[in-house]
């Protein structure tokens, strides 16, 4: 390994392990804190807002559109004179405005079915967060316990390493009398040195899976994180007593996924209606205002030379914009005859994507009703597991005291006295691996059955 690996692992260790105020986290602290803090959830939330906004979107093509215009120009240079018809230079100004207002009165319901669609959106937009809420809430149920199997095997390691460091001592003592080999001696402490390597594998395992759940809730800091100890959680094999069946029945009302896919083959469905309303016409009302107003300077004339002897003032800007409004309204009617294909070649995509869906929610009922009979069968087993690794350890416990009454008697030496403290250790092991494997597969059929890993 690299060696600045090996300094940031003794950084990360002493961290965890000489802060004296170190925080003992419950499960329900750490699922609570994941699902406020994790970067996926909030990216689903961010899609839930996305589909909120979408459905505001629909609601207004219900709603009139309207646009206002204005404009003002100079026109400089030679122009015709607004009296005379005459060519000359002078400067003409022109104003402008006009309002426009429009309003579907039919388009061949699309308008209502993508109201409809954006609603299921918003829908399947909630069933995917809450999905991910669930997806983290057993990630972090799976990293806890883990968390929690690698304490305990410390403590078996650390007890282990305890009791050959006593059996060195009593060892020494049969050695000096003469009862036992010096080898025996040197097996005990070669046993010790194996012994310390377990420890330091344990407490780097232990390390590694509180690193692993600090980065699945997302925390800045690492220093000062640990996690409760294991007793809220028992052996309940309530959940077993279940059918199979009625777990996947109750799954079907529950699960996220089932309800996902069926949103999702709706708004299928949707799609398709918005695509066949373009074959249907489209009728839109319409209402247009209009007006202007022109300033030129104008010549007055004498009325026998035609001489100019002053100017006059063009009329007031109300009188002009009054006496040049115009007003328009009505309604179009448009009847797509034939536009390319393009109509029936986008019903024809959206029909295939409804196939899609339809299938896509099959595989889904047949995914959940295969988790729910592999999830029930994993925990029957896993129980199993469980109760054979307590029959074995309580054998191997018996072996090792029988082991160990030989060794005192000198009817055994250290090397068999070693390898029966092995196997107990090993036996040790496996009852606390089982119990937690145990633990969380009846967590995953729990959920199924629709209990929540925390209470809400």
């Amino acid at each position: 390994m690299n060696p600045k690996k090996y300094f940031s692992l003794l950084l990360l260790t002493v961290g965890f392990y000489s802060s004296g105020q170190t925080k003992q986290w419950t499960l329900e602290e750490c699922v609570r804190y994941a699902l406020e803090n994790n970067i996926s959830i909030r990216q689903s939330d961010l899609d839930a807002q996305t589909a909120r906004i979408d459905k505001k979107d629909a609601f207004g093509n219900f709603l009139p559109s309207a646009s206002a215009s204005a404009s003002h120009s100079w026109n400089i240079g030679l122009n015709q004179d607004i009296t005379t018809g005459l060519l000359q230079n002078q400067t003409i100004q022109f104003t402008s405005a006009g309002a426009s207002v429009g309003i579907d009165i039919y388009k061949g319901l699309q308008n209502l079915n993508t109201l409809r669609k954006a609603n299921l959106s918003i829908v399947a937009a909630k069933y995917q967060l809450q999905k991910m809420k669930d997806d983290i809430s057993l990630n972090v149920a799976d990293a806890y316990l883990q968390v929690l199997f690698n304490k305990e095997n410390l403590k078996v390691q650390n007890e282990q390493l305890a009791i050959d460091n006593k059996q060195l001592s009593r060892t020494q003592e049969l050695v000096n009398a003469g009862n036992l080999p010096k080898g025996d001696l040197l097996d005990v402490k070669a046993t010790i040195a194996s012994d310390n390597q377990k420890v330091i594998t344990a407490e780097n395992a232990l390390l590694i899976s509180k690193l692993s759940l600090a980065q699945l809730l997302q925390l800045d800091s690492f220093d000062k994180f640990d996690v409760a100890d294991a007793n809220e959680f028992q052996m309940d094999q309530s959940i077993l007593s279940e059918n199979p069946t009625t777990i996947y029945e109750k799954a079907k009302q529950e699960r996220m996924e089932l309800k996902i896919a069926q949103t999702n083959l709706e708004i299928a469905e949707k799609n398709v209606s918005i695509a066949r309303g373009a074959y249907q016409p489209t009728l839109q009302g319409f209402y247009n205002f209009n007006s202007r107003v022109s300033y030129a300077d104008i010549a007055l004339r004498d009325n026998v030379t035609g001489a100019i002897i002053g100017t006059q003032s063009p009329p007031k800007f109300m009188d002009q914009f009054n006496d040049n409004k115009g007003q328009s309204f009505g309604a179009q009617l448009n009847i797509p005859i034939f536009n390319g294909f393009s109509v029936r070649n986008n019903v024809e995509r959206n029909k295939v994507s409804l196939e899609k869906s339809k299938i896509a929610l099959e595989q889904q009922e047949l995914d959940l009703e295969r988790n729910v009979y592999t999830a029930f069968t994993d925990a029957k087993g896993a129980l199993k597991s469980y109760e054979s690794a307590v029959e074995a350890l309580d054998a191997r416990t018996q072996s090792y005291n029988y082991s160990k009454d030989k060794f005192e008697v000198g009817l055994m030496n250290a090397f068999e006295l070693s390898q029966s403290q092995t196997l107990l250790a090993n036996a040790q092991s496996e009852v606390i691996r089982t119990k937690y494997d145990y633990i969380f597969k009846t967590k995953i059929l729990e959920f199924y059955f629709g209990i929540p890993i925390i209470k809400n």
